[in-house]
Order: C-alpha cells, then sequence, then structure tokens
C-alpha cells in the first residue's frame, strides 16, 4: 500500500542478511483488459453481479466487477493469484442455472434473447454480450444449434487479461522471503540469530476474508515471543 507509506525495506533488510526472497509482486489484485477488451467493455465500469471464476484447477464463486481498467470483486481478486500472464480465464455468467435447459423451455417465445437475459442479467452488459457473441434475435427464431453455442458461451466466457494492476490496487504482496528460512515456531532467521520475519515480510500470502489480517497479527504476536 504505497500510498500510505508502505515500502520495500523489510525485503531489503532480509536480502542483506542473505535470506531467500521470493520476487514481491501484487496479490489480491484486478486484472486488467487487452487492448481490444478495453475498447469492447470499459463502458460497462461500475456493472457487478454473480459469477463463478475458473482459473486453472482453481474456482471461485463471489461478485465480479466491471472497472475501467478491467475486472475486479472478490472472485477476480481471488483468481489473481493464480492467473499467470496470458491464461485465460474462464467466467460462469449463470452459476446457478443450467441455461441450455432454460433456453429449451423458452424456445417458442418470441421474445428476444437479449430481454430474456436481462431478467438475469444487467442489461447493459447483456447489449454488450449479445452484440459481440450472439446478435439477438426472438427466441422462436433460433435453432437449437444456436441455444447451445449461446448456453456454452454463457457458462464459460473466456477472458485473456494483459496483465495484473499494481501495488495501487493490490490487497496484499505476494511472494516475499522464502518460508523455508525461518522457523515456524519463532518466526526467527535459522541462519542469523536475533532476525526475525513476519507479517507481509514472508511468502505467505492468504485468501480474502481477514486472513492475511489474522497472519499478521498471529506472526508477529509469535515473533514476539522469542525476540
Amino acid at each position: 500500500m504505497p500510498k500510505i507509506g508502505a515500502t520495500p525495506l523489510g525485503y531489503r533488510i532480509a536480502r542483506q542478511f542473505g535470506l531467500k526472497v521470493i520476487e514481491p509482486v501484487p496479490a489480491l489484485v484486478p486484472l486488467l483488459w487487452s487492448e481490444d477488451d478495453l475498447r469492447r467493455f470499459k463502458d460497462l465500469s461500475g456493472l457487478a453481479f454473480d459469477a463463478i471464476v475458473t482459473c486453472g484447477r482453481h474456482r471461485y464463486r463471489e461478485n465480479i466487477l466491471f472497472t475501467h481498467r478491467g475486472l475486479s470483486g472478490p472472485a477476480v481478486l481471488q483468481i489473481s493469484s493464480h492467473w499467470k500472464e496470458g491464461q485465460a480465464i474462464s467466467i460462469d455468467l449463470f452459476p446457478d442455472r443450467d441455461i441450455l435447459r432454460e433456453f429449451m423451455v423458452h424456445r417458442n417465445e418470441r421474445t428476444e434473447m437479449s430481454t430474456w437475459l436481462s431478467s438475469f442479467l444487467p442489461k447493459r452488459f447483456v447489449k454488450k454480450w449479445c452484440g459481440l457473441y450472439f446478435p439477438s434475435k426472438p427466441m422462436s427464431r433460433t435453432s437449437e444449434k444456436e441455444f447451445r453455442a449461446a448456453a456454452e458461451r454463457l457458462h464459460d466466457w473466456q477472458v485473456t487479461p494483459r496483465k495484473k494492476d499494481g501495488y495501487g490496487a493490490a490487497e496484499v504482496t505476494g511472494g516475499g522471503v522464502d518460508t523455508d528460512e525461518i522457523s515456524s515456531k519463532t518466526m526467527g532467521a535459522k541462519k542469523v540469530p536475533g532476525l526475525f520475519v513476519a507479517g507481509e515480510v514472508l511468502d505467505v500470502t492468504g485468501e480474502l476474508g481477514g486472513y492475511n489480517l489474522q497472519w499478521a497479527w498471529s506472526s508477529g504476536w509469535a515473533a514476539g515471543q522469542f525476540a
């Protein structure tokens, strides 16, 4: 958090004493649009809704938030800890629904696809999504093949971010002093008697929900018993 005066001092001290430091990076941080997606989606800034975000074997279900620079919200912040540059993330826009089955139930209706989808998702997002991937027309004029293609993309919307946002937007720092260098009982450096490491300075990153604060307090308390 550079805005409140945080610096890399802890990492510099650790390196000065020869401790291995995993390269620090912003963590629990928004993901930024590619140049093409920025043009497509920047006008959706402020929209938020529930979704499942997946990257590799990791998945989180919470809100996603559209910003003027990329995607944020709890689900995206969580997945950012596992995302690597060049990877796509998958967004399930209908986590509680079998959207193909529901399409089949309503397939004979004259309702526009976009109107029907707007019953569940923000209208501005639906208008943009349909314009890009599925030009809206009455449900009754939509083929089963088209319904299947739309359902597949709605449950697996692939987005490839350009990069992570910076420290100014990050909740915590990933990386830090390698935990192998530190006693898990005393938080003391194994090779440097009298040197203790705790909190953000260590390579420990928890999920959202207060875990990083708890780690800071607990590791600081443990170090304080032996320092």
